[in-house]
Formats: structure tokens, C-alpha cells, sequence
């Protein structure tokens, strides 16, 4: 359709595709654009920019809208978890989730009042749904009223968290949702709605290495790539109804970046990662019992971690390892949000790009792309520069996942600082490479405390000691704060989360530089043909130690995590 002087809804616009797809639309000459995010001040961000941006559009082109939509309105600016431990706001919650369906749910919903207010022609759903109600984490939920149960708590403790978990079951709060909207769109009449979507692994399978300390594969992941599957089918169903909005989806299959590269402070959660000044004294003795959650409080250095970073918007910022790591290929890669939004714009204006999931559920999802296979250079060498300007070097920050990653990126990390090569690792013995390490860590205290500040424990050489923050990735806390301590759950525990200095994990990564480099030199010079990759050229003939590189390699071989689909 013709998007001129036509009202264009853009949900979750502050996002890194919906900012991508507002820029898109203003050549286009809509009538308005309403820019929603889950925070207002960050709609009122969006729009700010948009204006300074596009400074001759008038004052009400640019409308915020601020409030989560899977909500009632008058419950749209208020946090959820307040709202599930409000007993009489958790009811109304759990009934406009669970009850039938009808006009008093319809027209007390956020999406309701939001629409009927603006009347939008076009909806552009950049929301990430699938995460926002998969990542509510039914599972806790579950180990919560499970120990409630075993615990023999109060008959009313135990409704409370009974209710807690018919709030958070996400298939109906997926079908409510879809009700809401088709039957608000309808109503005001809006003629298109298209849906970013996701497939909930950035496009790659159940071998998917990068979870956040669960199993593999991750349930909660699944939940969100399940919904994410019934989200489409649903919309699909939508797509064939008579007298409604024209439906279609986008779903990317890569990482979704970037937004920004730059040197500062690096934030979990909005807030600052504060780094604690840890002793070698400190050492935590590994024996009978280990506590997740500790009752010490670690000094503060007063510092927070700061280094060079990626920010890839939803999705956090990235340290270069991560980044380099999860863009390789064989890994997830990434697509750019402009390549996404080119394709919406173009979708809305009637054309057929093949990636219409609705039309198209086999043959629609957008893979990695040439411009960002070609981009990663560039962000790599951003990222590099910015290395050596700051004199610091960007590893990992334990927000991509999972710990293992950033536990094998630190430890090839460690070797680099006193190896130029690859072959000079291997020519050391084990002893040495394990010694030194161990040096670097005494001695260096702002690289120690920042491994430790981001939740990666270090295990000392002898494997009986453990240097800890405040917080561990690994083992992770589920519902058990109390583990017990012996030599299988040190070797688990330290394969999946701690930097382990011991002799016996100097041997492995020998062992993997080994294979690497003789995998490489089995590719002949005269063999210039397209099938393979990872080449001597590649590894630059192994005279240098790039960290991603190695790991996305690794996570190829030893996680059997490679992407199937180019």
C-alpha cells in the first residue's frame, strides 16, 4: 500500500530494528509516526533523535507512546514482578490472561486504548515477543512452588506462587495477545501489520552453544523459539482471515547488530559492573559444600569495568571476543537492521521479497548477509583500533553467553599475553603455560578482578582453590544454594564456567591449537577453490592468536555448534 499520509504505528521503535525502520519510513511521507517503547523515556529518546534528525517535520510527526502492551492500560507504566506480588493486581492479571475472552479484557488492554487513540494505517511490530513473554521463565515458577510444596508451606503461600505461575504460562498470554490485536486492528481499521519476528536462535539448531548457564539445549530458549513458531502460526491464521489487516512476518535468522562502537562503562542490567578488589588470599577452599550465593562481602575497588564494546541494542553490548565469536562464520553471523527494515519498507508498499514467513513459512527467513559478512571487517577493525587507543583489550563481559565462552576466551586470552603464536603455545610445556598464567593473574589485579567481576570464577592451578566475586555464572543457582564439592563437579564446573589454570587444561588447549593448525595445513596451496574457510590464510598462517577466531573454531569442534544454513 501507499504509506503516504498514512498514520504508521512502529512498536518497540526505540529497538535497534524499530529506529531503523522509523529512519526507513520518513522518505516515505506517512501522515505521523507513533514510536512506542516499554519505557516512556525511552519512546521520548527515540523521538528526540528522530527530530534532531529530521528537524523539518513538524512538532506532532514524532508521537511517544510509553507502557508495555501485554498488559491493561491502566496497569502499562507498572513493573511485573510488582504487579505479580500485588495479590489483587496479580488476580485481574491472571484473569485477563485466563478467562474467556471478551469485551471488558479487549477494551481495558494497553493495545486497545493505544490504537483506538491513533487509529494507526500500518503497524510495525519490532517488539521481540517471544523473548518478552519465554524469558518470564515458567521453569522458576516451577522450582519455586515445587520447594513450596516440599517445604510444606502455608496453604496461602503456596496460591500465591500457584498464581504467580498461571501469570506466566506462555501460551495463553500469546493467544490473548493476538486476540487483543486482531480484534483492536479491526476496529479502527488498520490495513497492514507486519511482524519482526524471531526463530529464538539466531538461525541456528539445537546444537546452539550460546545459552545462559542452563542446559543444552536450553529449555527456556526452546520456550521462546516454541513461541516464537506459535506466534507465526498464529499470524498465519491471521493472514487468512477475511476483513482484517493484511498480515505478514519478518523473521530474521542471524544477530540483529549494530548500534554503536565505542570505549566506556560496560552495564548489566542499566547498571555499572562494579569491580571488587579480590586477593589471592581470598581463595575459596573447595571441600565438602559449595555455596552459589555467598554470604562474604567482597571489597569494592571503587572501579567499574570499562573496556571497548559493541552495542548490539536488545540483544546488549559485546565485548570484540563475543562479537567476533558469535558473527563467524558457522556461528550465528548477523544481518543489519537496515537490511531488515529495507525489506519491511518494501513489504508494506506491496512488493514480494521472499521473506514473508505468512506467504512463505519454508522459504521466508532472511539469512546472514553479504554487507554484514563484509561489515564484520569493519567492526572488527573499529574494535582493534579502539584496542590499542585505550590500551585495553575488550575479551568478554559474560552478557552474549554462555560462561563457557567467556571462560575460553579469558584463558586463550592469558596465553596470548605471553605468546605471539600460536606454535609458541605449543612449544612450551604445560607446566610453563600453566605457571605463567598463574603469574599474570597474581600480578595483573585489574585483568583478574574483571574476570572475576563479570562471574567467571578462576580455578588455581592446584584445582583446590577458587578465586570468586559477588557473583558466579557457573555452577548456576537453581534453587540449590548449597552444592556439594568433589572432583566431578570441579572438572564440570570449571568446563563450563571457570578460567582453570590447572596443568591438565594447558594440555587441552595444546591439544585443540594442535588440531587447528593441522586441520589448516591439510588445505594444500594449490587448493584455491571455494569449499573451505578456515585456511592458513585465515589464521595468517598461525603468526597471530585472535581470540574470536579460536573460539568460534572451537565451539565448531568441541560444541558441535555449527550453523547448517548459510
Amino acid at each position: 500500500m501507499d504509506i503516504v499520509n498514512k498514520t504508521v504505528l512502529v512498536l518497540g521503535g526505540f529497538g535497534l530494528v524499530g529506529s531503523a525502520v522509523a529512519r526507513k519510513l520518513i522518505p516515505e511521507n506517512p501522515k505521523r509516526i507513533i514510536i512506542t517503547s516499554l519505557h516512556i523515556s525511552e519512546a521520548d529518546e527515540a523521538v528526540k533523535k528522530l527530530k534532531e534528525e529530521f528537524p523539518g517535520k513538524g512538532a506532532d510527526y514524532f508521537i511517544p507512546f510509553g507502557g508495555d502492551i501485554f498488559v491493561r492500560d491502566e496497569y502499562k507504566n507498572e513493573n511485573r514482578q510488582l504487579l505479580l506480588n500485588d495479590p489483587v493486581k496479580r488476580k485481574i492479571l491472571m484473569r485477563d490472561i485466563m478467562e474467556e475472552f471478551s469485551e471488558d479484557i479487549l477494551k481495558n488492554s494497553s493495545i486497545y486504548k493505544l490504537l483506538t487513540e491513533y487509529k494507526p494505517d500500518i503497524i510495525i511490530d519490532c517488539i521481540n515477543t517471544a523473548t518478552a513473554i519465554a524469558y518470564q521463565d515458567v521453569y522458576s515458577s516451577y522450582r519455586t512452588i515445587t520447594k513450596s510444596i516440599e517445604n510444606k508451606v502455608s496453604y496461602d503461600s503456596l496460591v500465591d506462587e500457584i498464581e504467580k505461575l498461571l501469570c506466566t504460562i506462555y501460551i495463553p498470554q500469546l493467544i490473548r495477545h493476538i486476540q487483543i490485536l486482531y480484534s483492536s486492528m479491526s476496529e479502527v481499521g488498520t490495513h497492514i501489520y507486519i511482524k519482526i519476528g524471531t526463530s529464538g536462535t539466531g538461525g541456528m539448531g539445537l546444537n546452539i552453544p550460546y545459552t545462559h548457564s542452563e542446559e543444552k539445549p536450553s529449555r527456556v530458549l526452546l520456550s521462546k523459539s516454541s513461541i516464537a513458531g506459535a506466534h507465526t502460526l498464529l499470524l498465519f491464521l491471521m493472514g487468512r482471515t477475511p476483513d482484517t489487516a493484511i498480515t505478514k512476518e519478518i523473521k530474521p535468522t542471524a544477530a540483529i547488530a549494530w548500534k554503536r562502537i565505542e570505549y566506556g562503562e560496560i552495564k548489566r542490567r542499566g547498571k555499572p559492573i562494579e569491580i571488587s578488589d579480590i586477593q589471592l588470599t581470598e581463595a575459596v577452599p573447595l571441600k565438602d559444600k559449595f555455596f552459589i550465593c555467598s554470604d562474604k562481602t567482597y571489597r569494592t575497588s571503587g572501579k567499574k569495568l570499562t573496556s571497548v564494546f559493541i552495542d548490539t541494542g536488545e540483544n546488549g553490548i559485546f565485548s570484540r571476543g563475543e562479537f567476533e565469536t558469535i558473527t563467524a562464520q558457522k556461528q550465528m553471523e548477523f544481518i543489519t537492521p537496515e537490511e531488515i527494515a529495507d525489506v519491511v519498507i518494501f513489504e508494506v508498499k506491496g512488493g514480494n521479497t521472499g521473506h514473508d514467513i505468512v506467504s512463505a513459512l519454508d522459504h521466508a527467513s532472511m539469512e546472514p548477509t553479504y554487507r554484514a559478512g563484509y561489515m564484520q571487517h569493519m567492526a572488527v577493525q573499529k574494535l582493534d583500533e579502539l584496542e590499542k587507543k585505550h590500551g585495553k583489550s575488550s575479551v568478554a563481559f559474560e552478557l552474549l553467553g554462555p560462561p563457557r565462552l567467556s571462560k575460553l576466551l579469558y584463558e586463550i586470552h592469558l596465553l596470548r599475553l605471553f605468546n605471539k603464536t600460536m606454535r609458541d603455545i605449543l612449544n612450551k610445556s604445560p607446566e610453563e603455560l600453566s605457571k605463567k598464567c598463574f603469574e599474570i593473574i597474581t600480578n595483573d589485579a585489574d585483568l583478574r578482578n574483571e574476570i572475576l567481576a563479570i562471574g567467571i570464577p578462576v580455578l588455581l592451578p592446584n584445582g583446590a582453590s577458587l578465586l570468586r566475586g559477588n557473583t558466579i555464572k557457573i555452577p548456576a543457582f537453581r534453587g540449590e544454594n548449597i552444592l556439594d564439592v568433589n572432583q566431578k563437579n570441579i572438572n564440570n564446573w570449571a568446563n563450563e564456567g571457570w578460567v582453570d589454570l590447572r596443568v591438565s587444561n594447558m594440555k587441552k588447549w595444546q591439544s585443540r591449537l594442535t588440531e587447528l593448525i593441522e586441520e589448516a595445513e591439510t588445505i594444500t596451496a594449490i587448493n584455491t577453490s571455494s569449499m573451505h574457510v578456515r585456511t592458513k590464510d585465515y589464521w595468517n598462517n598461525f603468526e597471530e592468536i585472535s581470540i574470536g577466531k579460536v573460539c568460534s573454531w572451537l565451539f565448531i569442534h568441541e560444541e558441535q555448534g555449527k550453523r547448517m544454513k548459510a
